[in-house]
């Protein structure tokens, strides 16, 4: 599989479930404004995969231009439990680099559950994307757009009811058309 077609799905998944559900009301600008990078990892490795995230880092830190970066990483960390314990290391990464509160990261995997859900729970439909995703956030541009949002606090909440009234049939055939 190539870079395009990893990239392709990506956003076709960031158009059609993220932007066009509203998951996140702060994403659509920043794809308009092509301000979204997307990178694709060729890592084999958490050791590569760590190298990656320091260098799209490294990125966001010498370019203003980009708002952010989704560091897509299809051949590693592909199993869940997996994914989520790396997750600690790339925020070691950040406090390393010194950047805790200058960026974040959010994370999407394709069987993405939250804590005390099971795994067929609509509500894990919220995170998942088409390949595991490390998306770093500027902290400073989302406090901003958090700030001018009437009442972000509810955005969680209104994504789990609209992933219930969905169903887990509507929201596997969503993310499967982002392959096609």
């Amino acid at each position: 599989m190539n870079n395009e077609v990893i990239i392709e799905s990506t956003e076709k998944w960031l158009r059609s479930i993220v932007i066009d559900l509203n998951l996140c009301p702060f994403a659509k600008r920043e794809l308009i404004k092509n301000c979204v990078r997307f990178f694709v990892s060729t890592a084999q490795s958490e050791e590569q995969l760590l190298a990656d995230l320091e260098q799209e880092l490294e990125v966001l830190n010498s370019d203003d231009s980009v708002a952010t970066s989704l560091l897509i990483h299809p051949k590693v960390l592909n199993d869940f439990y997996e994914y989520n314990q790396f997750l600690d290391y790339a925020e070691g990464l950040l406090e390393q680099m010194g950047l805790i509160g200058v960026y974040q990261i959010a994370s999407f995997h394709p069987d993405y559950q939250f804590g005390g859900t099971a795994p067929d729970d609509v509500e894990n439909y919220t995170n998942r994307s088409p390949y595991p995703i490390l998306h770093l956030l500027r902290e400073e541009s989302l406090e901003c757009a958090i700030a001018d949002y009437p009442e972000s606090d509810l955005i969680p909440d209104k994504n789990i009811e609209l992933m219930k009234s969905m169903g887990n049939e509507k929201l596997q055939n969503r993310l499967k058309a982002c392959f096609e």
